[in-house]
C-alpha cells in the first residue's frame, strides 16, 4: 500500500476546524455535494455530473439499478453526517504485501465530531478508550496536535442487520480539541482484518499530520 501523501481541500478552508493529509489512494466522497437539498447549486452541480453518466448506460434495468445505489450510498452518508461526520474518504489499494498476486484493498476513512465533557485533553484521550467497548490494542499518542489515543475493535454483522457477515476492523484515532468540549475522532474501517497492522500505521501517519489550526497560517500566498 502506499503512503504517498495528498493534502486534503480543509488546508485552503479557514472555517474547517481541522485540518490533515491522507496517503494516496483515498477518494473524497463529498458529503455537502451528495446531500445536497433540491435545487441548491450543489444538487444542480450533482446532476451535471451523473447526467453524462446516466446517458451512458443504455438499459433501462441498470440504469435504475445504479439509481437505487446511489440512494443507498446517500442514504449511508445521511447516517453518518447525524452522528457528526465531517469528511468521509474511500480508499483502493493494491495488497502488495502478497507480491504480484495481490488484490485490491478497500477502506473507508472518516471525520467525525464528538461532544465532550471539559476535562484536560490527556484526560479526554484516555477516556475515550477507557469507554469503547470491546476495543484492542490501546495506544496513547503525543502527536503534534496534542495528546491522543488510538484503538480497535473488529465487528461483524448480525443476521438481523441484512449485511454479508464478513468481519469489520475499525481503528480509531481520538484527538481531544484545544478547547476542551470536542473530539475528533478518525476512524479507518475495512473488511481487511489481516492488514490491520498496515492500516494502523496509515492511520497513525493521518493522526500525526492533524492539526487543529491551518497550516497556511503565515504562508504567502
Amino acid at each position: 500500500m502506499t503512503h504517498r501523501v495528498i493534502i486534503d481541500d480543509s488546508a485552503s478552508d479557514p472555517s474547517a476546524g481541522i485540518w490533515f493529509a491522507v496517503p494516496g489512494g483515498f477518494t473524497e466522497l463529498p458529503i455537502d455535494v451528495l446531500l445536497a437539498p433540491p435545487a441548491s447549486a450543489e444538487a444542480d452541480r450533482l446532476a451535471q455530473a451523473l447526467t453524462p453518466l446516466l446517458e451512458a448506460i443504455p438499459d433501462g434495468v441498470t440504469r435504475q439499478q445504479f439509481i437505487a445505489q446511489l440512494a443507498s450510498g446517500q442514504q449511508f452518508l445521511r447516517a453518518l453526517r447525524e452522528v457528526g461526520t465531517v469528511h468521509c474518504s474511500l480508499g483502493v489499494h493494491r495488497d502488495d504485501t502478497a507480491g504480484d498476486n495481490g488484490g485490491t484493498l478497500h477502506s473507508l476513512f472518516t471525520v467525525s465530531w464528538r461532544d465532550i465533557a471539559w476535562s484536560p485533553r490527556s484526560v479526554s484521550a484516555a477516556r475515550a478508550v477507557a469507554a469503547a467497548e470491546q476495543h484492542s490494542h490501546v495506544e496513547y499518542l503525543d502527536l503534534p496536535s496534542g495528546p491522543a489515543s488510538m484503538s480497535e475493535t473488529v465487528r461483524t454483522p448480525t443476521s438481523e442487520s441484512g449485511l454479508p457477515p464478513t468481519p469489520l476492523l475499525q481503528i480509531c484515532a481520538y484527538l481531544p480539541h484545544p478547547d476542551c468540549k470536542r473530539m475528533a475522532v478518525l476512524t479507518l474501517s475495512t473488511t481487511a482484518v489481516d492488514r490491520r497492522d498496515q492500516y494502523r500505521t496509515i492511520l497513525r501517519q493521518i493522526a500525526e499530520l492533524t492539526s487543529f489550526e491551518s497550516p497556511l497560517i503565515g504562508v504567502q500566498p
